[in-house]
């Protein structure tokens, strides 16, 4: 029996170790941490004949070694390990390359970016529902995509997903992609791209090369028009995509896109067979922000290039609720809405946030900091804010920052129970319209990431109103 390695005993990683034993590999999933949880989950797989070791790290070093490795999104792709696993001529893929291997016969939709790729996933996979395909969504949102491939492989009546997939909509990140060398999506989706990630990629380049391998791999390419690293590598590299923009046909790239003109989304007919065809009026999303316009643009251009008609189009855009913990609009009291924006977790996101609510603000930050320039923020912050409530390992970090741009009106908090009582107390005190938890950084210092960031905040406020 062929031996498998799984590292990382997360969802993807519990998924994958079911798909490989289904397939006949003998498995051990292993994971650097050990916890109450993760021993219940070690005892459950164990009556599946799953072999998990916590606390350990794969030794490479003894006769006994493993076919096949398979890594968590989360794991670094060039950690030591990895490159002498390589090396030893040890086959070494992601848990996306994976499920694409068992599910390669089905179209998928790939959505990447820096950001915009969980609304803009979240969308597609709305549209291709309400149209009547079995399409879910996959990778970073939803399900794991080898969950997706269990169901498929399995048939099984207690899967959530049916067995006969129409397509597979999957938002991938960077690491993703440097783990799948052989994933060739039907149609490829680049959102946004600014520097984020850069601890791990090292330079710019390297980035921009490892969101570009899905692009090229894909049958059709759609791009954000209105992104400027992007609109500056145009045509020149990417000759046959579509694009997109907000600012009307003048603006797109080329002939071949999806455009926004008096309040409608518009499709080109390039080749001059016909008018160019309105699609859908932007109003009937009822998400804020022009940011959210270029989603649009974007599940609106796949939509339409995976032939799905317009009135479904219509129909699941009047209809969609909008994305947990981006711009999510958790309660109001007292005139003042409280927003959750947990995900915002890069400065580019965060001064999206900020671009896309009502000022004045009373702004929550902080987290772990990752590098990029916080410059565009800083001057968001100074615009709109009218008080900073400073959380976690950043907020002495940013308050200086913050001094530095002559910005005042700062207080570290640290938690954010103290962040959101004393939230209200200063939305109260300069009459602003919005408490919006935008932290510009990652979770990791106080949460495990930032869906639970995001939850803990909705709890407090919800709390807050129900105390009052």
């Amino acid at each position: 029996m062929p031996k498998a390695h799984v590292i990382g005993l997360g969802k993807s990683g519990v998924a994958a170790a079911r798909l490989l034993k289904r397939q006949g590999w003998e498995v051990v999933l292993s994971d650097r941490n050990t916890s109450s949880n993760l021993r219940t989950q070690q005892q459950e797989l164990a009556a599946e004949q799953i072999t998990v070791e916590l606390g350990y790290t794969l030794d490479l070093t003894g006769s006994d070694l493993p076919q096949l490795i398979v890594v968590s999104p989360g794991v670094p792709w060039d950690i030591p390990l990895l490159v002498q696993a390589r090396d030893l001529g040890i086959e070494t893929i992601g848990e996306m390359e994976l499920a694409w291997r068992y599910l390669q016969s089905i179209p998928w939709v790939a959505i990447t970016g820096t950001n915009g790729k969980t609304t803009t996933t979240s969308l597609i996979a709305s549209i291709f529902q309400t149209a009547g395909l079995n399409a879910p969504a996959c990778g970073n949102i939803g399900y794991a995509a080898c969950e997706v491939a269990l169901s498929q492989a399995a048939g099984r009546e207690e899967s959530p997903i049916q067995n006969s997939l129409d397509w597979v909509i999957a938002e991938i990140s960077s690491y993703q992609i440097e783990s799948s060398a052989t994933l060739k999506p039907r149609i490829g989706v680049w959102t946004t791209f600014t520097p984020d990630h850069l601890s791990r990629h090292k330079t710019l380049e390297n980035y921009y090369n490892i969101k570009a391998c899905l692009l090229r791999q894909s049958e059709i390419q759609i791009f954000n028009g209105d992104d400027a690293y992007l609109r500056k590598v145009g045509l020149s590299d990417w000759p046959d995509a579509y694009w997109t923009s907000v600012q009307g046909k003048d603006f797109l790239i080329g002939e071949k896109g999806f455009y926004i003109q008096d309040g409608w989304v518009f499709q080109t007919h390039y080749d001059g067979s016909a008018q160019d065809e309105p699609i859908v009026e932007v109003s009937a999303l009822r998400m804020v922000g022009e940011h959210n316009q270029q989603n649009l643009l974007m599940a609106v251009a796949a939509a339409r290039l995976a032939g799905i008609d317009q009135d479904a189009i219509a129909r699941a855009i009047s209809e969609f609720p909008g994305v947990p913990h981006r711009l999510e609009h958790i309660c109001t009291w007292e005139g003042i809405d409280f927003i959750n924006d947990s995900k915002a977790t890069n400065y580019d996101a965060a001064e999206v946030g900020l671009a896309s609510v009502q000022s004045p603000v009373i702004l929550i930050a902080g987290g772990e900091a990752k590098a990029g320039d916080d410059t565009a923020w800083m001057a968001k912050i100074k615009a709109k804010a009218a008080a900073v409530l400073l959380i976690g390992d950043a907020a002495k970090v940013f308050a200086q920052r913050l001094q530095e741009v002559g910005y005042t009106n700062y207080e570290i908090v640290e938690t954010m129970d103290k962040a959101v009582s004393r939230s209200a107390e200063l939305a109260k005190q300069y009459q602003a319209a919005v408490v919006l938890l935008s932290p510009a950084c990652a979770s990791f210092d106080q949460y495990p990431n930032f869906e639970v960031r995001g939850e803990h905040f909705r709890q407090l406020c919800l709390e807050w109103v129900e105390n009052r």
